[in-house]
């Protein structure tokens, strides 16, 4: 297994803003770190499941389609320079509105993973073009899925905690950090198709 490209994938993948960390901000800054764990621990409970169908769904692909396989590898690779550039141009979203997600409960946090995009493409080049490259066995995918949702969990958790001061960071060093991290994502592309 590459894992000198999975790791640095899955924390960018996972630590960088979407509806899960920025949800659990707002929840955070509503009704306290406390409260705001409920949302979050439906992150953990929905994010493991959607794994194990990313990896169910990624085994059945590559088990019973063996032809798709570079392909996958080919669009995991895109998706990567995909979320690279749009790292990159990224711009600040103040628009001073709540996301539209009001309820702070696990239910909600479970729910919003099998509708949010940039987990399910995740979860699925994470599985396709990473372990199951060298990891088949039902259990072993089980442990991964359960490794990806408590790294989505404590994810989310830093961003309740940490909200403000990973507001201020990225305010202040955008540009840098968005170049570097951009770096890593062209990086990660690199090695699935080397």
């Amino acid at each position: 297994m590459l894992w000198s490209s999975f790791i640095p994938y899955m924390l960018i993948s996972i630590f960088t803003p979407g509806p899960n960390t920025i949800t659990a901000m707002v929840n955070a800054g509503k009704h306290g770190f406390r409260k705001g764990l409920r949302f979050n621990v439906g992150v953990l409970a929905g994010f493991f499941l959607l794994m194990l169908c990313c990896a169910a769904f990624s085994s059945l692909l590559q088990t019973a389609l063996p032809a798709i396989k570079p392909y996958m590898t080919w669009l995991g690779a895109a998706y990567l320079l995909w979320l690279a550039w749009v790292t990159l141009r990224d711009r600040p979203h103040r628009t001073g509105r709540a996301p539209r997600l009001q309820t702070n409960s696990v239910l909600t946090g479970a729910l919003l993973q099998f509708v949010n995009i940039k987990v399910i493409l995740y979860g699925i080049t994470a599985f396709s073009g990473y372990i199951l490259r060298s990891y088949t066995a039902w259990p072993t995918l089980a442990l991964f899925a359960l490794g990806m949702a408590c790294v989505g969990f404590i994810s989310t958790s830093c961003w309740a905690l940490f909200g403000s001061v990973f507001d201020r960071l990225f305010s202040r060093h955008r540009r840098a950090l968005n170049a570097v991290m951009a770096l890593l994502l062209v990086y990660c592309a690199a090695s699935l198709l080397l």
